[in-house]
C-alpha cells in the first residue's frame, strides 16, 4: 500500500473512531499476527470500517474485508475506498460472472492474508444475526490452519441504521471472541449453528435475549 493510501485509510479509520468509538473488548483473545478468518454480525455499512478501526495498526494491512462488489464498485470514491484504501475482496453476489464467488475470498486466504466475512450474507435490523450462510462452512472446511474469530458488533445497528445516510454518533463496542474450529465429523447445519452461537455468547446480556 502507498504511504498516501495508508495516510487516507488512517484517517478514515480515525473519523470512524470519533463517530462510533468502536472500542475493542478481547474475550478469551489477543490480537496477534496470525492469520484469522474474522466473522460477525452485520447490521451497517460501516461494519467493516469499525472491525478495522478497532484492530491495532500494525495488524491492518494482513487483514482484508469481504463485501459485494455490486455495492463497492458503484462509483468513483467508493471504488477508491474498497481498493486503494482496504483491499477488500469483492464478491459477485448476483452471479454476474462464471465461477464461485467466493473463489476470491479462497486467494486470498491461500495467499496467507486474514479476512472479515459477514456470514449472513446481508445486514440485519436485528441486535442478533440472523442464520448463517454456507460461505463460512465451506472456508474453514477448505482452510483448517486458519482460526475463526468470532466478532459481535455492538450499537452499530444505531449508528448507521439500515437505509441511513449520516451516522448517528453513539458508542460502539467491538467484541472478540476466542478462537473456534471446525469439529471432526461435524455438518454444515451444526457448524453454522454453533458459530452464529458463538457470535451471540459475545453481546452483553442486554442484547442477547
Amino acid at each position: 500500500m502507498k504511504l498516501m493510501h495508508m495516510w487516507q485509510r488512517d484517517l478514515l479509520l480515525a473519523f470512524v473512531r470519533l463517530v462510533a468509538g468502536a472500542y475493542p473488548v478481547w474475550h478469551c483473545a489477543t490480537p496477534s499476527a496470525t492469520q484469522k478468518l474474522y466473522f460477525s454480525n452485520h447490521t451497517s455499512h460501516i461494519d467493516t470500517l469499525a472491525i478495522l478501526a478497532a484492530l491495532p495498526r500494525n495488524l491492518r494491512n494482513a487483514v482484508r474485508p469481504v463485501a459485494a462488489r455490486d455495492y463497492w464498485d458503484s462509483g468513483p470514491l467508493k471504488r477508491h475506498i474498497a481498493q486503494k484504501l482496504l483491499n477488500v475482496v469483492l464478491i459477485d453476489r448476483r452471479r454476474e460472472t462464471e465461477g464461485d464467488p467466493l473463489d476470491p475470498v479462497r486467494d486470498a486466504l491461500a495467499q496467507g492474508q486474514s479476512i472479515i466475512l459477514f456470514p449472513e450474507g446481508t445486514r440485519g435490523a436485528d441486535t442478533l444475526p440472523q442464520a448463517f450462510r454456507s460461505g463460512l462452512f465451506h472456508l474453514a472446511s477448505e482452510f483448517p490452519q486458519v482460526e475463526l474469530a468470532p466478532v459481535y458488533l455492538e450499537n452499530l445497528q444505531r449508528i448507521m441504521p439500515k437505509g441511513a445516510i449520516v451516522p448517528v454518533p453513539l458508542i460502539c463496542k467491538l467484541h472478540f471472541g476466542a478462537s473456534e474450529a471446525p469439529r471432526e465429523g461435524e455438518d454444515k447445519a451444526s457448524f453454522l449453528a454453533r458459530m452464529r452461537d458463538a457470535v451471540i455468547a459475545l453481546a452483553p446480556q442486554s442484547n442477547a435475549h
